[in-house]
């Protein structure tokens, strides 16, 4: 029988190779494009399905059970708390921001420009965005999950169980995880337009804390629940609420970009107090 540490560190290191192969023609076409929204976004959809496509190549060369990726919906508490997570963390981020004016509430310009294509110009400003926020977080959600799920196939059906075999340690799985995973963006962060204007090292060193620390949140769901579903809707809840709803709602007061958004200080920090929170709750997983 082959060992089975071996067969695990074989199948992470065949993951990890087609994950990069496959990413590296979307990061040129994304490069080459200069934006995220490249043939409508027909390549940003490609790259966060690349994970997706390399976990099915890696189960079929290892001829391991594509199947058997979690994808058990499981208790319903935990894909609840996956969906809210996101927008609770996002909230208590953004109220600093407003309150401490490091970003403005509300910026009139998306707001208008919003009721517009919307058909609501004659509505108050402040029923457009309650109906904007209701509409993006409940219609908006099952596009936000299909992106979101070619991404989760890879890091958390397979990459994250992978990697918490081999180790046997909640942490190290998270933070393994979470650098490689930051890593994965850093060309269309460095290259293409992913990112917000601020210097390139600020941004990238945000960004990096930023999803090292969610990869903390990630990993103690999927492992909690079971399912990779946790990860689809952390993710997909993460998406349109940050990058949907509240950066764009931020009126730039100057120096926003260096507090706002996923490549700004005041998410890092936020991210990195829910780690240690889930961190104290690590002896609840499952060994």
């Amino acid at each position: 029988m082959p060992n089975s540490t071996a067969q695990t560190r074989k199948g992470i290191y065949l993951y990890l190779f087609f994950t990069f192969a496959i990413s590296t023609v979307f990061y040129t076409l994304l490069i080459h494009s200069g934006k995220l929204r490249g043939a409508s976004g027909i390549y940003s959809i490609g790259l966060m399905w690349s994970p997706a496509i390399a976990t099915w190549l890696t189960c079929t060369t290892l001829k391991r059970d594509f199947t058997g990726l979690a994808w058990q919906w499981g208790k319903t508490r935990y894909q609840v708390w996956a969906y809210f997570t996101p927008l609770l963390y996002a909230l208590a981020a953004y109220l600093f921001i407003w309150l401490t004016e490091l970003g403005g509430f509300f910026s009139k310009e998306f707001i208008g420009r919003t009721a517009a294509s919307l058909g609501w110009g004659k509505l108050p400003y402040p029923i457009v965005i309650l109906l904007y926020f209701l509409i993006l977080g409940i219609y908006r959600l099952p596009g936000s999950m299909s992106n979101a799920l070619g991404e989760e196939i890879g890091w958390r059906g397979f990459l994250a169980p992978e990697l918490y075999k081999l180790t046997n340690n909640y942490t190290r799985t998270s933070l393994i995880s979470g650098i490689i995973w930051a890593i994965w963006h850093y060309p269309i962060l460095l290259f293409a337009d992913y990112n917000n204007g601020a210097p390139a090292w600020y941004g990238l060193t945000c960004f990096t804390v930023m999803v090292v620390g969610m990869s903390f949140i990630f990993t103690w769901f999927r492992l909690k629940s079971n399912s990779l579903w946790t990860g689809v809707l952390l993710h997909a809840s993460h998406n349109l609420f940050i990058q949907g709803f509240f950066t764009p709602l931020t009126k730039d007061t100057g120096h926003s970009k260096y507090y706002i958004d996923e490549f700004g200080a005041v998410l890092a920090i936020v991210s990195l107090l829910l780690a240690t929170y889930f961190w104290r709750r690590r002896h609840e997983l499952p060994e």
